[in-house]
This record gives structure tokens, sequence and C-alpha cells, in this order.
């Protein structure tokens, strides 16, 4: 489960200086299980972007790929990137999360312009996974998919949280918890599922 922060603070009394690893500590002491601390570690630009076409093109590989032409301004030069992506789950007018270049996602995987596929791939069309949110990887995060509907070019690190401080614990239903503590990992886990969708 994810527990933010800024959630926490306003339950209970944490000191300006308290890190997701200080929480955890704490977490653990009660039955938790660790498994790290999450947020800040997106570098944008990160936006939303909505996919206006692609062609589906099969690889020599036995890979499909799709090479899009996805908006994520509303005007410029560079207001359609065309991106090269192997997922299949997206369609045209879906918002998706695209990391353009020169953003850095979790574990220092910093995007660049590259050729890939014989298109120079501009950026990156986003899972849950890759931006932090959650291990689902089954393919791309479509927002409409989590209840979101925002303005093409909108930060996408704010709008979704992924700027905010947080820790991941495990709640097993064999751990040492009393039964007050497991109904509290029961609201959080709740909470997590509404803010997701």
């Amino acid at each position: 489960m994810k527990v933010p922060l800024s959630w926490l603070a306003e339950h209970v009394d944490l000191g300006s200086d308290t890190t997701p690893h200080d929480v955890m500590a704490q977490l653990v002491r009660v039955g938790l299980e660790e498994e790290g601390a999450v947020g800040g570690e997106l570098k944008g630009p990160i936006v939303v972007g909505e996919v206006l076409e692609f062609v589906e093109e099969p690889q020599a590989n036995g890979k499909t790929i799709r090479w899009c032409q996805v908006r994520v301004a509303h005007s410029g030069d560079e207001a359609v990137r065309g991106i090269v992506c192997g997922a299949r789950n997206f369609f045209v007018g879906d918002k998706v999360v695209v990391t353009l270049p020169g953003s850095e996602l979790p574990g220092g995987f910093g995007i660049a312009a590259r050729k890939t596929y014989g298109h120079v791939s501009d950026g990156m069309i986003a899972s849950s996974r890759e931006l932090g949110l959650s291990d689902e990887h089954d393919g791309i995060l479509r927002l409409s998919e989590i209840g979101v509907d925002a303005e093409v070019g909108t930060d996408a690190i704010k709008l979704l949280g992924l700027d905010e401080s947080a820790c991941r614990d495990q709640c097993h239903p064999r751990s040492r918890l009393r039964p007050v503590d497991a109904r509290c990992c029961e609201g959080v886990l709740a909470r997590n599922r509404q803010q997701i969708r």
C-alpha cells in the first residue's frame, strides 16, 4: 500500500523533516513489510498527451510496434511528437502520459529522442509501472481508465501526485497486526484504490 506523507500528516503529527524511511521504520515496528520509498523520483517534462493516430508496423523480430503521433501541446513546432510504442492497449483519442526527452523515470532511467524500429522516437508513452504508480504493466496508462480527463500538455507529475513523497508497505493477512491496525491498513488500501480510479 502507498502511504503519502501529506495524507498521513493530516492524521498524525509528523515532523517537518520526517522522511518516507522514518515512516517505514515505524510501520515495520507494528508488523507491516517494507517495500520502499516512492515519490520525487520523476523529472519532467512529463505531460498529458493525446493519441492522434498510429500505424501498426510488424517487425522482423515478430513484434508489432505502433508508430504514433501524439499531441503534447496545443501549439508550437513540437506540439505533435512521433513516438514508437510496443503496447497495443490504447486507441486514437486516448489521453496518455508522455515522457518527453530530458525527463527521468524512477531508477535514473533517462528519456531521450532515439532511433528505434526505423523511426526517431521523440519520447515515450508510459505505463503505470514505469511512472512508479503501481506494479501494473499490462500496457500503457490510459487516463480515462483511472477517471482522469486533463488538458493536453498538463504536467502529469503534479496531476497524478507523483511529486509526493510516500512509503510503500505490504499488509499481510498473517502479520502480527492488532485488529485495529489491520482495519487501518484496509482503510489506506481503500483510499489508494479510490485515488487511482
